[in-house]
Parts: C-alpha cells; structure tokens; sequence
C-alpha cells in the first residue's frame, strides 16, 4: 500500500487511528498495540500477501536470538562460560539475515556475474524483491547488536512486532533503534489524542504528499525520458535531465520522509529526523550528515567503527571508508552501477578528509557549488539502467557544442510532455528545451536551496527563523489548500507512482 493512495489517505490510515485511540480510551493497551502490529501487517501485505511469511518468519527468528543474547548475558553460568557463546550466536543472527537480504536482492546479480565471467549458462532465479527488506533487515540487525551489548531493556514479543512493523517506517525508513521507538509506545500520555500532534501531523503529512505527486512525479516524466531513451541528448538535455532526476529524488524522499513523520505523529510517535535540507550541504561529509541520516549512521556504527573507523591508521581509514561506501551503494541496489555511486562518494569522503588534514579551507559558497555538482553528477550512476545510459547522459553534459546544433534536439522531451517549448539565443542557431522544465529546476532548486524544511517548521530541527509552524486557522487553510492540490492528482490516476526508494 502506498502513502499516496487514496486507499491508504481516506480508508485505512483513519480507520487503524480511529480504532488504535479508541481501544486506548478504554484501557485496552495491550489490545491496541496488537491492532497496531495487525493494521501494519495488512498494510505489508497488501502488496503481496505472500511476502508475510518473510517478514514474520524474520521477526520470529530475530526476537529469539535477541532474547537468548539477553539471557546469556545475565545468567552466571553461561557468563562463567566466557563471550565466545554469546559472541557466535550474534554471528549466527547477523548471517540469517544478511543471507536471507542476499538471497532475495543479490543472488540473480551474483548468477548474471558467475555467468558473465565464467561463460556459464546458470539460469536466474527471477526473484521478486520482497518490500522493505532492506530496511527492515538492518533494522533488526541492529536490534541484535543493542541485544548483545545490552542496550535494549524489555523483550516483549507483541512489542518487538511493533517496533519492527510499525507501518509509517516500515516501507522505506528510517531505520530506528529499539530504544528510540518503545519508550514512546509506553508513555500513558501517548496513548491519548494529541490534538497539537494531529495539526502537525497533517500539515507535515499534505507537505510530504504535495511533494511526492505534484512536484517529484512532474520531474519523473522529464528524468525517465532522458535516461530510458537511447538516442544522444545534447547539453541542455543531458543537463535537464540529469537536474530532473536530482530534484525528482529530492523531492520524492522528502515527501516519503514528511509522511512517514506526519503519519507517527498521529500516534504521538517522534520518528528520527532522516532527512535534513542535503542540497543544503557545503561538503560530502556534510551531504552525508543529511541524507538518508538513519542509514548513514548505521553504516556508521555497524560497518565503518567495527571495521577500526579512523582508529587504525590514516591508509586503513581509507580503506575503511571505501568499504563502507561500496557496501553502502551495493544495499541500495543489486547492479555496478551502485557500486561505482558508492565508490564515487566514498572516494569523495576521503579526499574531503585528506583535505581538512592538510588544513585547506575554501569559501562556503564554493564548497556548497562544488558539493551539489559532485551529487549532481553521481546521481546519474544511481538512476542509470547501464554504465552505456550513464555515459550517454555524461557525454551530453559535456557536449558544448551541441549548443550550436540547429535542430531535432528536443524530439525526445517533445514526444512525452505537452509543455510548450522555448527557443534559446539565435532561430538559426537554437536549442529548444521545455518551458516547464526550465521553470521547475529554477523554482524548485531555490526552494531546496534557500527556504527551511518541514522537519524546521515542525522543530524536529532546531530552527531560528521565522516559518515555523503553529495551529492556527491560517495554517489550517494553508494545510488544507496543499492537501486538495495535492489530492487533485489522483483525479483520473487509478495506479499512483512509488516512492523511489520502495525499490532499495
């Protein structure tokens, strides 16, 4: 089920809230976490029913070796024993479910590549990629190691299914820490309607929903015509292209980012910030401090500290930190492509700290142009289908001359969109673009670049400015105009589009 459905806005959302409040208000706690856990299984399995099994056979799985890790910790007698038992069992965990992520989204990758190389002809699996595996898989990996080193405080079944399919983060993140969310759920306070968190949570919730089905799937149309012709693209439509593709992506994980956080507010649940203004940043390390926090903090913690972090020698920092990298590009998708995106960022963080070691400085709006550009540019290699589609649209963005040719190189943005078309410099020597197109990066680039982000407004994130938001009736109408333009979409739209990362 998709945040942007009508099913999932005016059916299931308001009746699992309807419902959850209503079985608090007469005391039935227990009861109301179980329609909680129920709901976000419903909304799961919506997509395909067949995948519960995955996700509940995880969490059966997960939940005892936590409890066992738990256990062994405090009994005597197996700490008499030493670590090593302990120790193996985490090992064992962290194997299942990095096997079960392997076999469901690497095993046709690694097959295509044993067949590549060793002229074989070993038939694919043609496996459907389970939804959210990726997230709720490192999710629950990192639920075994808080186990191991004590830092989850209660085991109670009902509850573990709820921190893991808690449905608002469930699809596409973030991805949160036993201790971040539990708490939350045992606060008497919290089981009670939070009018302040319902007006936040709507204006939140439309913004994101504005986000996803008026602005990024606007750019989608420019972004996939680009990128999935074959035929070459000169400057100005590489450059479009690639620049639609930056915003599209921008704009949809913020959106998926508002609504998660919009959705939770409505059951008094704070979720992690996961998405800070990126294009905001002045350098790599910077950008990473601000996209996708929850993943990069994991990769953090669970990769780049255990293998020595910075604590082992400036060359075997390095490499830490491309290893971190590649992996990181390899969890956002079984292809090269990934791996060369993630290599490219994590050869940027390196030199980005090889740079401040030297003590080289360079003027913030430099360091901010120069940072953009770089994710500009590597965004290409993540939305590429081949290294031929990314070289296509990289050889475009290069292809100066192409600016003087005189025609025929807007046929391709022509035959998917209707926008009227402008025509630049001399009518002998033009390039047309589209009008709409032009108008989008420009307005909605200042808008990334310039204003504050919803998570600002709502103080999930310390802001000093003055566009915070506050319930009163001109935020109610402001709320409620963003909400019917964005719904005005689904307006003879019987299949909304998916947000980007579902496919990760």
């Amino acid at each position: 089920m998709l945040f942007n459905s009508p099913v999932y806005i005016f059916l299931f959302l308001p009746f699992v809230l309807v419902v959850y409040f209503f079985l608090n208000r007469h005391r039935l706690v227990y009861l109301s976490k179980a329609w909680l856990v129920l709901s976000s299984l419903f909304f799961y399995g919506y997509w395909n029913p067949i995948y519960l099994i995955l996700i509940v056979s995880s969490m059966l799985f997960n939940f005892a070796v936590g409890t066992k890790l738990h256990r062994s910790k405090i009994d005597t007698q197996l700490i008499n024993q030493g670590g090593l038992k302990r120790k193996s069992v985490l090992t064992l965990g962290i194997f299942f479910n990095l096997g079960l992520l392997a076999y469901f989204k690497y095993a046709d990758f690694f097959i295509d590549n044993i067949n590549l190389v060793f002229a074989t002809g070993v038939p694919v699996l043609e496996l459907a990629l389970p939804l959210a595996i990726s997230f709720f898989t490192f999710q629950q990996i990192a639920y075994l190691v808080d186990s191991y080193q004590m830092d989850t405080l209660e085991y109670d079944f009902l509850n573990y299914c709820l921190f893991v399919s808690f449905f608002p983060q469930l699809i596409a993140g973030p991805i949160v820490h036993h201790k971040q969310m539990m708490p939350q759920f045992m606060r008497l306070k919290n089981s009670v309607v939070n009018w302040r968190n319902i007006a936040s949570g709507l204006f939140i919730f439309s913004l994101g929903l504005f986000k996803k089905v008026v602005i990024a799937d606007s750019f989608a149309v420019w972004a996939n015509a680009g990128f999935d012709t074959v035929q070459p693209l000169s400057f100005f439509e590489a450059w479009g292209t690639s620049l639609s593709y930056t915003f599209q992506l921008y704009y949809d994980f913020s959106g998926y980012s508002d609504m998660a956080i919009g959705a939770a507010l409505f059951f008094n649940i704070r979720l992690p910030v996961n998405f800070n203004s990126p294009y905001k940043a002045v350098n790599i390390q910077d950008f990473w401090r601000r996209w996708h926090i929850s993943l990069s903090t994991w990769l953090r913690d669970y990769v780049y500290i255990p293998l020595g972090g910075n604590r082992t020698g400036r060359s075997r920092t390095y490499i830490n930190i491309m290893i971190t990298f590649l992996l990181g590009g390899l969890w956002h998708g079984a292809g090269w492509t990934f791996v060369v995106w993630g290599a490219m960022h994590g050869l940027a963080i390196a030199v980005h700290r090889f740079w401040n070691q030297l003590g080289l400085k360079m003027p913030v709006f430099m360091g901010w142009l120069v940072t953009f550009m770089f994710v500009n540019t590597t965004w290409v290699f993540f939305r590429a289908k081949s290294f031929a589609s990314a070289t296509r649209i990289l050889n475009g963005m290069t292809d100066v001359g192409s600016i003087k040719v005189t025609e025929g190189l807007a046929n391709i943005f022509n035959h998917f969109t209707n926008w009227q078309f402008l025509q630049l410099a001399d009518p002998k020597e033009t390039i047309s673009i589209p009008v709409g197109m032009i108008e989008y990066i420009v307005v909605f680039a200042l808008i990334a670049f310039v204003l504050p982000n919803t998570v600002q407004m709502i103080r999930f994130v310390s802001y000093n400015g003055r566009l915070v938001f506050k319930p009163t009736v001109g935020t109610a109408i402001v709320t409620g105009l963003i909400f019917f333009l964005a719904i005005m979409t689904f307006v003879g739209n019987s299949s909304p589009s998916e947000f980007l990362y579902f496919n990760f």
